[in-house]
Formats: structure tokens, C-alpha cells, sequence
């Protein structure tokens, strides 16, 4: 048993790694790397963490998973730039912000061994957390369920009123959706009414409090489906809180708990504790073309992706980053004619895909579009990526799986006869011209997910079987004597 405070008999359960760059430590392509080109700002330390009692989020700092890696002595890449660095310090000084989480270097910008390193440290903190029951100190609850289904905004009341009561022995701080506030249905004032002191327990959240104060938080409820998971992936861009999700939808494959049964439920959570597995999330970055970069000549971005740039000319630059849990799918949208798109795999060019798009899926997202384009089924806890075509213009085309230590690219040639269209779990259609790129790795933040007690291997294949129904036929009949 693990307790909240993250004390353990196991002696490894105390290690951490490092990440570091050397000097003489290989980089990844410049066009991926963009680095402010100022002095050192001595101002991040000043930025202080917001303090938290989830447990998980304490293990991912503790394992130095959410820390910043040095990548060069001059240069620190934590914000966005130097800039917001010192915004932030100021502010905060000033009182006119909260301290925030500094976001820890993009995983596309790590070498192979430090990428390496960093994947086989979550898959470590996985194993061992999927087979110990973690004892929450849960004081901040987060609830989210689909705002505009009035039957779940019912239930959502009658558990916000639940775990509110003084009969719960503990004061939880309850935090829904802003748009409960006016809402007639879960009708707010009725639950303070006649009770001042669930004023200040009775909170809300927007979705800019979740992604970049995600250390509010120490525990998760959600009340819907499928897409209500992928929504609360997509909320909490970095650290996520454990997230337990009551089936409310309609397949079911990361919905594990029965509504009915909440009270026992969260009995058992506030008091025995909790199995968590982390599912892996991918860290996709929008890459643009430098128009200015030798304007005029015949650009190859096969060249400019696995060649080497002149000096401190830089090629790409980054535009926007997600943090996704199902699949990043590049396509031809409103275009009547394919798409022609450029894989590379780390350095490598691996191949050319002419198709109506392709779709790059984590495990847990091997049972949607992946699924529905031909690839292949694959248990959440394999640490891979799965590449499929959609519609591909050939027959030879076959869906492939590649290790999660691999960063990999997909971009429009500059020749390309139409523009592509990239989305992150179905969220943010973002167009690609020609030149532009997607760069995809393994995220350093992984998705907790609470499962129910049993064997989890029994339980996925159960879940592809009920709602799939995988290998289902009539049997058949045995030989009459």
C-alpha cells in the first residue's frame, strides 16, 4: 500500500533520474528545435509550484517526469519564451496571478537515449502502480459530466449534494463546470441554500483553470461516455488528476464504474484507495514552413527535414502543441483529391503515403479511427505507436507498429497538389500547407485512470467483446455419433 504522502517500503520506489544534456549530447533536427536566441533570464525559479495532495502528481514530480531537462546552458525552454518567463515571474510578484506549473520541455526535443529514458520511466511508474492500491489524500474533487444532457446534470447534482453532506466526515471542496451556475437544473443556490460554510466549498472551474492550474485538483469524476474521457484528456494538458469515470454513454470502453453504485464506490475510494493506470498520451506539435527561408527556390522537405541546415537558419518553426490520448490524424479534409504526405521516423524518411489521410493512434486509441481504418486492436498497456493509412492508394499498405521511444513526422511536400488537415483527437482541425509538418512522440504526461478491482487483461478483452463484439459467431455444431 502506498499512502498518500508517497511513502514506500521499496527501496526503488525512492530512485529518480535526471535528465540532462551534455555538450557533447546529439541534438534532433534544428527545424524541430526552436529555442529563444536570448541570454539566460534567471526568473523560472521565481515561478513557484502550486502545491498539491494528489499523490500522483507528487510521484511524476518525484520521478523528475514533469521537471525541466537542461537543453543548453544559454537557452531555457520551460514557457513558450523568455518573455512569458519573466511576464510570469513579474505578475506573480506583483500578486496579479496565481504561481502556475511550469510546462517541462517538449518530449520532440529530447535525444533518443534522454526520449528512451523518459518513456521506460513511465512505463516504470505504471507497473508499479497498477499493482498497488494508492491511498489518495483527496481534499479537491473535479467534476465533469456533459453539460448539455440534462439528466446527467441531475446526477451530477445529486453527487455534488452527496459529497458535500457533513456525513462524509471530511470537508471536499466540489468543483463543477461554470455553466452550472445559472443552470435551472442543477440549481446551485438550492444546495448553499440554508448553509453558508458550502459557499466556499462549491466551486467552478473554466477550461483555462484546468489547464494551467491542473495542481487544483486531486481527484476527478466524470459522469458520460467516451468522449467525456477524451474531453477531460483534452482539459488537462499537462499533470492529469486520477480520473474515475462512471458509465453514462454508450460504448464504454474507459467507462468502468456503475452510477448506481456511487456511494459504495466512493467509499471505497475515499477509504481503501485507488488502482491507477496511466495510459500513454502523445505530445503532437504543429510545425510551419519559414516562408522566408530561401524564397523563390524549389524547396524539398524531404531535405530540409533529414539534411542539415546552414548555419542558425532554422526551416520550421513550432505554431501550437496537444496533448492527446486517442490519435492525431492528418488528411485531406475538404479536398476532393488525396493527400500526399512525408513519414519520417526519428532521422529516417520512411516512406511517402498517398491516401486520404493517415491516422496516428496510442494504444488506447487502437479501438477508434485506428480501428475503423484497418489497424490493429492493441492492449492500452503496450508502450506503442500505431500508424494506419486511410483509404490508401495502394494495396501493399499495411498498418504498422513502431516503439514509443520513436518521434515521428508527417508533413506536406511543397509539392503536394492540396493542403491537409491535421486533428488531435478529433479536436483542433488546424490546415497544413505545403511545407508544414506534424512532429508526434510520446508525452511526458500520461493519463491516470482509475480502474475498477479484478484483472485488467480479463476486463479490456471484455470490453472489446461487449461493445464490439470481437469474435462473436455462432458456434459450431459438433459431429453426431
Amino acid at each position: 500500500m502506498i499512502n498518500g504522502q508517497g511513502e514506500s517500503t521499496d527501496e526503488e520506489e525512492t530512485n529518480t533520474f535526471e535528465v540532462e544534456f551534455g555538450e557533447n549530447a546529439s541534438r534532433r533536427r534544428k527545424a524541430s528545435i526552436q529555442l529563444s536566441e536570448r541570454p539566460e533570464v534567471p526568473m523560472r525559479e521565481k515561478v513557484q509550484r502550486l502545491g498539491s495532495e494528489c499523490f500522483v502528481h507528487k510521484l511524476v514530480e518525484k520521478t523528475s517526469i514533469g521537471e525541466q531537462p537542461k537543453v543548453e546552458n544559454k537557452f531555457d525552454g520551460t514557457l513558450d519564451s523568455i518573455d512569458e518567463a519573466v511576464d510570469a515571474a513579474t505578475d506573480y510578484r506583483n500578486g496579479t496571478s496565481s504561481p502556475e506549473e511550469p510546462r517541462a520541455t517538449h518530449s520532440r526535443l529530447l535525444t533518443k537515449k534522454q526520449l528512451s529514458e523518459m518513456a521506460l520511466n513511465v512505463r516504470n511508474m505504471a507497473k508499479k502502480l497498477s499493482s498497488v492500491k494508492v491511498k489518495l489524500n483527496i481534499r479537491n474533487i473535479f467534476l465533469l459530466t456533459k453539460a448539455h444532457d440534462n439528466t446527467l446534470i441531475a446526477k451530477t447534482r445529486e453527487l455534488t449534494d452527496w459529497l458535500l453532506s457533513d456525513e462524509r466526515g471530511t470537508e471536499y471542496t466540489v468543483y463543477v463546470e461554470d455553466t452550472m451556475k445559472d443552470n435551472k437544473v442543477f440549481d446551485a443556490g438550492s444546495l448553499l441554500r440554508g448553509n453558508r460554510n458550502l459557499e466556499n466549498r462549491l466551486k467552478y472551474w473554466n477550461n483555462e483553470l484546468a489547464k494551467k492550474r491542473p495542481h487544483t485538483f486531486d481527484f476527478c469524476i466524470l459522469l458520460g461516455g467516451d468522449g467525456t474521457v477524451l474531453y477531460s484528456s483534452w482539459l488537462f494538458q499537462r499533470v492529469v488528476p486520477p480520473v474515475l469515470s462512471f458509465a453514462m454513454g454508450s460504448l464504454g470502453f474507459l467507462t468502468k464504474f456503475d452510477f448506481n453504485n456511487y456511494k459504495v464506490t466512493m467509499d471505497k475510494v475515499f477509504t481503501d484507495g485507488v488502482t491507477i493506470s496511466l495510459r500513454l498520451r502523445f505530445e503532437g506539435t504543429v510545425m510551419r514552413s519559414v516562408k522566408e527561408y530561401s524564397e523563390g527556390e524549389n524547396r524539398d522537405v524531404v531535405e530540409e527535414l533529414i539534411g542539415e541546415e546552414p548555419g542558425d537558419t532554422r526551416t520550421h518553426k513550432p505554431d501550437a502543441t496537444f496533448e492527446i490520448l486517442n490519435d492525431i490524424v492528418v488528411d485531406r479534409g475538404p479536398s476532393p483529391t488525396m493527400s500526399t504526405i512525408e513519414l519520417f521516423g526519428d532521422g529516417d524518411h520512411l516512406t511517402t503515403v498517398q491516401a486520404d489521410g493517415i491516422c496516428v493512434a496510442t494504444p488506447t486509441g487502437s479501438t477508434a479511427y485506428n480501428l475503423a481504418a484497418g489497424g490493429s486492436l492493441c492492449h492500452p498497456e503496450n508502450p506503442v505507436i500505431l500508424v494506419t493509412a486511410i483509404c490508401a492508394h495502394t494495396l501493399s499498405f499495411r498498418p504498422i507498429v513502431l516503439p514509443d521511444t520513436m518521434v515521428l513526422r508527417l508533413a506536406v511536400p511543397y509539392d503536394a497538389r492540396s493542403n491537409s488537415w491535421a486533428s488531435f483527437d478529433g479536436r483542433e482541425r488546424i490546415e497544413l500547407k505545403p511545407g508544414d509538418y506534424v512532429t508526434i512522440s510520446a508525452s511526458r504526461y500520461p493519463f491516470a485512470h482509475v480502474m475498477p478491482p479484478g484483472r485488467r487483461s480479463e476486463d479490456w478483452v471484455n470490453s472489446i467483446s461487449r461493445t464490439l463484439q470481437w469474435n462473436s459467431r455462432q458456434r459450431q455444431k459438433a459431429f453426431q455419433e
